[in-house]
């Protein structure tokens, strides 16, 4: 059946078709709570006076097989502006699912009517968990001028099983175990809340106060650093809730919240979205307690998974890689145009991937060769030969391989 494609400039107006999102979004497997409506409609919601909502939905008969929402705006690189094309929802959805139920020649076409009607340089869909078939936008990588398929993260997961209700062991054990006596030994207490669309402000205005003193506030980065972003977890959050989509484990002393962590419960799947504390109190180790928390909340409650919700790609701190059972990859997607902007950024592109690995060899030799300690003259003998100098000692060792160290 042929599709038929229409685009729309909101997603809170009366006449959306709200109930054939839904469907939609029930039909793809791999759908999380970031592409709920409710979440959708606050980052709508939250969009600066720059940036401009295109929804573009694809439709066979009655059936809604296609909701892509992006957010149009200028982009500088190099100092130069730029047209780009992001999915709603980006930077604060951790996991998104392409809501598309296409073969690869609708698909195709979707790609055309975005470039009809909203002339870009770059489209990028970030935090994408990986499809079954990924063919669909493989397609459009055949299509651009320049195409990327990047890895973002590999997310930590812990599969939910009857051996969570023993201790757990190695190393973890014993961290757990003196971050209990810590908090007992302070007199703080954990405690559960399910809240509902009315209790989810005041206690998103106590998440927020303890953010604003940890790091996070300090650094500006947390999803409570500005007014905007206030507004949008706001305005989310309270929409799920109404939905009985949110959990939060808190660890309070003396009813005054002092940690926390913050998530997101779907399909029998409990996304670790936020998680702050208190500077004063960052000895007592209550990440890993309220973690420990989600993890019997579950067996409680009979949830499937936890998920980290998102981690940097290197380097991740997460607690979670302790108990992980498997990972979730999520992957950025990148389609350049065929317009004078696209083939520019796509040339630039390719230029640094070219230059990146010389880039980091140069580094690691750097680096080792400032680890490596200077040779120290030995003192010159009384008599005998005179010894090599310094600089002949240097190229001796010249051609030692230095450690390589990946960035």
């Amino acid at each position: 059946m042929t599709v038929r494609f229409e685009w729309r400039t909101s997603l809170c107006a009366a006449d959306f078709p709200a109930a054939a999102y839904e469907a939609l979004r029930l039909r793809v497997m791999d759908h999380t709570p970031f592409n709920a409506l409710a979440w959708m409609s606050a980052s709508e919601q939250a969009l600066t006076a720059g940036e401009r909502l295109h929804v573009l939905l694809g439709w066979q008969g009655p059936e809604l097989v296609l909701c892509l929402p992006l957010v149009a705006s200028i982009e500088r690189f190099g100092g130069l502006p730029f047209r780009v094309l992001h999915h709603l929802g980006y930077p604060l959805a951790d996991r998104l699912a392409l809501l598309a139920c296409l073969d690869t020649a609708d698909m195709r076409q979707a790609l055309i009517e975005i470039r009809r009607r909203l002339p870009h340089a770059l489209l990028q869909l970030n935090e994408l968990c990986e499809p079954p078939d990924a063919s669909a936008l493989g397609g459009w990588m055949n299509q651009s001028s320049t195409s990327e398929r990047r890895l973002a993260c590999r997310v930590p997961v812990h599969l939910i099983s009857e051996a969570d209700r023993q201790e757990v062991s190695g190393d973890p054990r014993y961290k757990l175990r003196r971050a209990r006596k810590r908090i007992a030994a302070c007199g703080a207490q954990v405690r559960r809340i399910t809240p509902d669309a009315t209790t989810m402000g005041p206690l998103l205005k106590t998440l927020g106060e303890v953010e604003a003193v940890s790091w996070k506030g300090d650094e500006g980065v947390g999803i409570f650093a500005d007014d905007r972003r206030r507004q949008w977890m706001d305005r989310a959050f309270t929409a799920l809730a109404a939905r009985n989509l949110v959990r939060v484990v808190v660890l309070e002393l003396d009813g005054r919240c002092i940690s926390y962590r913050l998530g997101l419960l779907e399909q029998g799947r409990l996304y670790d979205y936020n998680l702050a504390f208190l500077p004063q109190y960052a000895d007592l180790g209550s990440g890993r307690v309220l973690l420990e928390e989600w993890i019997r909340w579950g067996l409680d409650d009979h949830w499937r998974w936890i998920d980290a919700s998102r981690v940097s790609l290197e380097n991740s701190s997460h607690q979670l890689h302790e108990r992980m059972t498997g990972q979730m990859e999520h992957w950025r997607w990148s389609f350049y145009s065929w317009r004078p902007g696209g083939l520019a950024l796509g040339l630039a592109l390719r230029v640094w991937q070219r230059f990146k690995p010389m880039l980091q060899q140069w580094r690691a030799r750097r680096a080792a060769a400032a680890d490596t300690p200077a040779p120290v003259a030995a003192p010159a003998p009384v008599s005998g030969p005179k010894p090599p100098a310094a600089t002949d000692r240097l190229m001796e060792g010249k051609h030692a391989t230095p450690s390589h160290s990946q960035r």
